[in-house]
């Protein structure tokens, strides 16, 4: 695991977010509340990619 990773996912966990379930590949699905869910690429490398995918849950904190 990258450590861009192990920053978006603790952000995530942060607001509420938890894994939901390992999608197939390398993602995995995190939801919050059973209905808000992003997919998070355990490879992610890009600090870009992982502001998108924080963007995209509603959280404007950045990597």
């Amino acid at each position: 695991m990258t450590s861009v990773y192990r920053q978006l996912t603790a952000v995530l966990k942060q607001h509420g977010y938890s894994l939901y379930r390992q999608s197939k590949g390398s993602h995995e699905y995190w939801c919050k509340n059973g209905c808000d869910c992003v997919s998070v690429p355990y490879t992610i490398k890009s600090r870009h990619t992982a502001n998108d995918i924080l963007k995209k849950a509603g959280i404007r904190q950045k990597i």
